[in-house]
């Protein structure tokens, strides 16, 4: 464990990430290049000043919640930056969800104002006719009877005090996956931040105010929004925003348009931009010194294939909404393909089995993670605050196993494992084999009840466009990974899909594949 850092009682996260860059004399250093846009640090300050000093002219007080309904944008980073100045709390949100989530948000946020883009206003508007409207914004196009960015910010002050807030007060709340039920959201401190950029984003990354980052990851949530503000943010480099949805061939144009050095995704998005360059297109990568991956474990062959193809390394990490960013990671030039790495420094981990003692070395156990970043608590949830956030430690849900060099090798989430024939099956292994195999693209592996009752592996497959679904490559394919791994871990099943359910952070949503009782695609039946 490293020594703990020297925060002051009295600091507030805007002052640090942004005002601070002014007193170190980088006003004009370029902080946000998104699109044609390119904002210097003054820049930034003068458009936090106007928004906070909005809010406040709109009745925000200290602690009250802002909602921000906002695609990747300078905007975002104003509003975000500008609501903690104030003392008040910026709850980032999904733009990718229905009406009736956009109002579960308002009622559990309880949001005094919030910040909405034009394009998600009509699904929003029917949120707000359910309960109590809050003081709206609106970025993009002019929408009449409501106020616009534009005047909401020309009207504001470009100068604006700090509030006087505590590194333990809560500073911004950021929404879990909800992949098994309603998001939760996560209360999270002014301190929080300095914690991961100085552990991960520093030490692992040894980012500098020469880097440019650029995530296909969005800012509204921890992965997107440690990678594409608060880590360039904090040590005064230039991050690229891309409001757009991410898809293989504008996230590989925009890499190519915008030289950055350090690239963040996930590893359905790599999978895909592979399949572009394999299929032989030309994409310009060389300004890459590093690519970091999260969300979902990395599959040993797309490191290896992407390695090989573009010269550049994937350091694959594990992180969670909870404790704000990644805790587990490979390191630069000390990869083993297939491992999540090793501790992120300041971070303490446990493998424990279900009484709380220590497995031996090699066995899978549940995941408990103790660091300085993680969250005071879920907000209005006591008894799920009590069971994941132990003391210091918090309890991950995700299997693993260690080696004897300290490296971490994912198992599944702990409600995935099941057994077969006795013997634990890990989802996480049958897909990384599936993926060894040219054909396929992406997989998603779950327990299949027989009419038996006993639980077999079944296997969703996403194929590369240059194959077509067969029961004879079905059959192939469970061959193959008889061929590689225990016998008992093939999939008795097999069903081509054309895409995986996701979340917008790009995990697989496998309740929704448990939940598909359609016989659509190719199965095969349980098979020697």
């Amino acid at each position: 464990m490293s020594a703990p850092l020297d925060i002051p009682d009295r600091f507030n996260l805007a002052d640090h990430f942004v005002d601070r860059h002014l007193r170190e004399g980088c006003a004009d250093k370029v902080a946000i290049v998104c699109g044609n846009r390119q904002l210097t640090y003054g820049n930034m300050v003068e458009l936090m000043n106007r928004a906070g000093n909005g809010l406040l002219a709109a009745g925000v007080q200290q602690e009250q919640r802002v909602l921000l309904v906002l695609p990747d944008t300078p905007e975002f980073a104003a509003a975000y930056f500008g609501a903690m100045k104030i003392g008040a709390v910026p709850v980032p949100t999904s733009t990718a969800v229905r009406s009736a989530d956009y109002a579960y948000f308002l009622s559990e946020s309880r949001a005094r104002a919030t910040i909405v883009h034009s394009s998600v206003l009509g699904e929003f508007a029917l949120a707000l006719a359910q309960r109590h409207s809050p003081k709206v914004i609106v970025c993009g196009e002019r929408v009449s009877g409501y106020v616009h960015w534009d005047d909401f910010v020309e009207n504001g002050c470009d100068e604006l005090e700090s509030a006087p807030t505590s590194k333990d007060d809560a500073a911004f709340w950021l929404w879990t996956s909800g992949s098994t039920g309603r998001p939760k959201a996560a209360v999270h401190l002014h301190q929080d931040w300095i914690h991961c950029c100085e552990a991960y984003a520093r030490r692992v990354l040894n980012i500098g105010p020469l880097d440019k980052t650029f995530s296909s990851s969005k800012l509204f949530h921890a992965y997107g929004l440690g990678n594409g503000l608060m880590f360039p943010f904090h040590v005064g480099a230039t991050t690229v925003l891309f409001p757009d949805r991410p898809q293989a061939k504008s996230i590989l144009e925009q890499v190519e348009t915008h030289h950055p050095t350090l690239f963040f995704s996930v590893p359905t998005l790599y999978a895909a931009m592979l399949q572009d360059v394999e299929l032989g297109k030309r994409y310009d990568l060389s300004s890459l010194r590093l690519a970091v991956s999260a969300a979902e474990p990395l599959p040993a062959e797309i490191y290896r294939r992407w390695k090989d193809r573009l010269g550049i390394e994937i350091l694959d990490g594990i992180g969670s909404t909870e404790v704000l960013h990644i805790y587990i990671s490979a390191r630069a030039g000390n990869v083993r393909a297939g491992s999540t790495g090793q501790a992120v420094p300041g971070y303490e981990l446990a493998i424990v089995d279900n009484e709380g003692q220590a497995v031996p070395q090699g066995a899978i156990g549940d995941l408990l993670v103790s660091g300085p970043s993680t969250a005071q608590c879920y907000w209005n949830r006591r008894d799920l605050s009590n069971d994941r956030m132990r003391g210091r430690w918090f309890s991950t849900g995700d299997k693993y196993t260690v080696d004897e060099d300290g490296f971490y090798w994912y198992s599944g989430r702990s409600d995935d494992m099941f057994r077969v024939s006795g013997q634990w099956v890990s989802p996480a292994e049958v897909e990384g084999t599936l993926a060894e195999h040219p054909c396929v693209l992406e997989s998603a592996v779950i327990a299949y009840e027989e009419e038996t009752r006993v639980h077999t592996p079944k296997a969703y497959v996403v194929l590369r466009n240059a194959y077509n679904a067969s029961p004879e490559l079905a059959r192939e394919l469970q061959d193959f990974v008889k061929e590689r791994i225990s016998r008992h871990k093939y999939p008795r099943r097999i069903e081509f899909l054309e895409e995986l359910p996701k979340t917008a952070a790009g995990k697989v949503l496998r309740y929704k594949l448990r939940e598909m009782n359609r016989r659509s695609g190719i199965t095969l039946s349980q098979g020697s």
